[in-house]
């Protein structure tokens, strides 16, 4: 164990839980899996996988392999995550006290609640997403820089190799990237640095294969890698974000050299607990994660899943039911706590979590749901933010034992559509509630100056019976995230799926009235039972990718999410 940062050694917040069901589902093949005894990477690219990879071979640590994942991911999937946007990472370095790092972005100093109204009117939200204003405070360098700090073996500029080489050498087009180039021609090519890297003069995204260099990216990774974090938020990089936002054709921001220069990662507690024999620990606010997948389990917990079992319409009508209370908590009280009193320990209170259980029948639908009141909740009305899909969860392990979980993201697909240095620039600042008061109360997580937004982000890892880790999970998708992790968790812990078997089976998604279930698996034919038992149901597209690592059979697997195009790789 290296140095630990103070602030992560405050007692755990307690939590528990165990949620989703999977299904006797996918006729798919398993989907890629790895397994070895000394060390995995699992993420959304085989290529950002085998960046994490070398760097367990050359005997770097955990948090050296998801480093170097997610600036291999800032080249071959720009449209999700990288170095222009932020992340949460949690991190077990062998003594079982999990340390959580928040690298999420910071809006300007000089917003305010009005950030996203024009003429009294707030901003659709399609119209708030491009441009300058929507963009927020890259926090995945500073994020990088402490996660190195405190957990790193291997040089700082050797974490750069990898994706410096892609991106100077080239890397090709996959489906999934000429899906999102076709799906967002507007935001994907907004500056002209993004349609001359991805499209053709004629604005058609370039083809599948087609092998793409940014040497511009390339150049700047250079500079990070020799000359540190400070690189990203003082100098040339700083005023060129400055300028890039501020003179944004769409939606101009008013953000300072200064903003960027004061931005630093902050130490959180995590939120840990225990559910069944195992112990689960993930991401503490501003993430919703942490306490929301837990609220999920929690109020599911005295019910026998197991018995119940996978193919069971009641085992599903649960999980919405719970998965429902818990988004109305979310949607109530969830925001940075640096500006709002988050109520999170009693949001995981096991006894206030056995009342909002208590709502739960097993034969019938709630009517309807509203937040409960947990201790030290403040006086803040609901708030929701948009869906969106730029996000991507990586996971490693090295042979000793150290496992990082890591969700990056840059918000929507292709972030902002603003480029700088060839990556991209997020816009997380969408992700805060655009309307600030509901019925004369202040939503929680309106937009404020240097306030960070609530994310969905979880990057979680549970701990087995004997105390060590037995699963890291995560996922990308919005608000399915929490949904996705659940049901991983729930799929290992109670229905004795493998790690991969549980990324596959379908997601059922239940924000609020309406339950969504994914098209095309065995939960599409349960819609008629769960209508019986009184739930307003909707299938939809699979939009779902979740990456994890697990220990079993006495040794370390990987899975990947055979709706993506990931891959567990070992060293």
């Amino acid at each position: 164990m290296r140095l630990r940062v103070p602030a992560l050694l405050a007692a755990c917040l307690l939590l528990a839980g165990c949620v989703t069901v999977p299904i006797a589902q996918p006729a798919a093949s398993p989907g890629p899996s790895a397994r070895l005894g000394t060390g995995v990477v699992s993420a959304a690219d085989p290529r950002a996988a085998d960046a994490g990879a070398e760097m367990l071979r050359r005997g770097g640590s955990a948090a050296d392999a998801a480093l170097a994942t997610l600036l291999a991911l800032t080249v071959v999937e720009p449209q999700s995550s990288g170095i222009g946007g932020g992340g949460f990472l949690v991190y077990e370095d062998g003594d079982g006290t999990p340390q959580t790092y928040d690298g999420r972005e910071e809006a300007p100093a000089a917003a305010n609640e009005l950030w996203f109204w024009e003429n009294g009117r707030p901003l659709p939200i399609g119209q708030a997403i491009p441009g300058g204003r929507s963009v927020g405070v890259p926090g995945n360098v500073r994020l990088m820089a402490a996660a190195h700090r405190d957990q790193g073996r291997l040089k700082w500029a050797e974490l750069f190799g990898p994706a410096i080489r892609l991106a100077r050498e080239g890397f090709a087009i996959t489906p999934r990237l000429r899906r999102a180039l076709d799906r967002s021609r507007e935001t994907g090519a907004l500056s002209a640095a993004g349609r001359t890297l991805f499209y053709a003069p004629t604005g058609e995204p370039l083809p599948v294969g087609t092998v793409v260099r940014n040497p511009a990216l390339a150049s700047f990774l250079e500079q990070l890698a020799a000359r540190g974090p400070e690189a990203f938020y003082v100098g040339p990089n700083a005023q060129a974000v400055v300028a890039m936002v501020n003179n944004s054709p769409r939606n101009p921001s008013r953000m300072t050299t200064g903003d960027l220069a004061s931005y630093d990662a902050k130490p959180r507690p995590p939120v840990c607990g225990q559910y069944r024999a195992y112990r689960i620990c993930g991401m503490g606010p501003p993430s919703s994660g942490g306490t929301t997948v837990f609220a999920i389990l929690k109020q599911l917990e005295r019910f026998d899943l197991a018995r119940l079992g996978p193919n069971s319409p009641t085992s599903w009508h649960l999980l919405a039911d719970s998965m429902r209370l818990a988004f109305a908590d979310r949607d109530r009280y969830l925001a940075d706590p640096d500006f709002v009193p988050v109520p999170t320990a009693g949001l995981i209170d096991p006894g206030y979590l056995a009342q909002r259980s208590a709502l739960i029948a097993p034969d019938r639908a709630l009517a309807s749901v509203a937040a409960g009141t947990p201790a030290g909740a403040p006086r803040v009305a609901a708030g929701r933010e948009p869906a969106e899909a730029g996000t991507s969860h990586f996971v490693a392990v090295d042979r000793w034992g150290e496992v990082a979980s890591l969700t990056s993201t840059i918000e929507s697909v292709f972030g902002s559509g603003l480029t700088v240095n060839g990556y991209y620039l997020n816009n997380e600042l969408t992700d805060f509630s655009i309307v600030p008061n509901v019925d004369n109360q202040w939503v929680a997580n309106r937009v404020q100056g240097g306030k960070r937004p609530r994310s969905s982000m979880s990057p979680t890892i549970v701990y087995g019976p004997g105390g060590r880790v037995r699963l890291a999970v995560g996922a990308a998708g919005g608000a399915t995230i929490i949904a996705q992790v659940a049901k991983a968790i729930i799929g290992v812990v109670d229905w004795n799926m493998t790690a991969q078997q549980a990324i596959a089976a379908p997601t059922l998604f239940a924000p609020g009235d309406t339950v969504y279930v994914e098209r095309g698996t065995g939960l599409e034919a349960m819609i008629p039972a769960l209508q019986a038992m009184g739930h307003k149901v909707e299938a939809r597209e699979p939009g779902f990718k979740a990456n994890a690592i697990e220990w079993r059979d006495g040794r370390w697997h990987g899975g990947a999410d055979p709706r993506s195009e990931g891959a567990a790789v070992v060293p």
